[in-house]
């Protein structure tokens, strides 16, 4: 899988901390620094290809906007700010977006999922290779490996999702709706407000429930014209 390398301009800690988190979520992004002023940032996309920057607005020395403007071929860029004044600005410098903070996880992924379906400015689409895609979910301590290929269905439970597999289930704090999001391009389809599963490994259904690995799974009145629609291939 190819993917984008990524430059965090941010000076506050906090904002710096949870977008490199988001930016280790998601499969396609590579998060090569995290820069707290425009000048080192500078020194970055002189030595090496930066496909996407995320940019904060109140910087020290020189700010978001003016370094921006100051580039003569930027990279695809994502505006971060507190502030909603400067959107206008922003997209009139052709930015992929404008993320209000706190950025919110969902709102992210809204965010970046934009570069693969408009790629500009020479940056590639990406397209898969043979490898198999996979993410690391916080379980505990540890974040735990998941390939998309072996999950059978994603239950919701209250601020936590439960990830199950063939061989294992994982608890993890997450939104079902932040995770639908991210599987949204794969094989992964929502049939109730409490469960995802996966297409290919639906053995058996009816107008009211989905079967897989022997379990029933309820199809929400809500989804059941949209989940028929695509299992019957209408």
């Amino acid at each position: 899988m190819l993917k984008y390398n990524c430059l965090v301009v941010e000076d506050e800690p906090l904002a710096a901390e949870i977008l490199t988190d988001y930016i280790k979520q998601v499969p396609f992004l590579e998060l090569r620094a995290v820069c707290t002023d425009a000048l080192y940032a500078l020194e970055w996309l002189q030595k090496e290809k930066i496909d996407l920057l995320f940019l904060d607005i109140h910087l020290p020395r020189l700010k978001g906007m003016e370094f921006l403007e100051s580039l003569k071929n930027p990279p695809r860029t994502i505006i971060t700010s507190a502030y909603k004044d400067y959107a206008l600005q922003g997209f009139e410098l052709d930015v992929v977006d404008y993320l209000l903070k706190p950025v919110r996880f969902n709102r992210f992924l809204k965010a970046v999922n934009k570069l693969k379906e408009q790629p500009e400015g020479g940056l590639p689409p990406l397209s898969p290779r043979a490898e198999r895609t996979h993410l690391f979910f916080n379980v505990g301590r540890k974040k735990v490996k998941i390939f998309l290929d072996e999950i059978l269905y994603i239950e919701s439970l209250r601020e936590y999702i439960k990830i199950n597999t063939a061989e294992k289930s994982i608890l993890t704090k997450f939104q079902l709706g932040e995770i639908e999001e991210l599987l949204s391009r794969n094989n992964f389809i929502r049939v109730h407000r409490s469960f995802i599963v996966a297409k290919d490994k639906i053995s058996a259904f009816t107008t009211t429930d989905i079967e897989i690995n022997a379990i029933q799974i309820p199809i929400a009145r809500s989804y059941k014209e949209l989940v028929l629609s695509v299992l019957e291939g209408r």
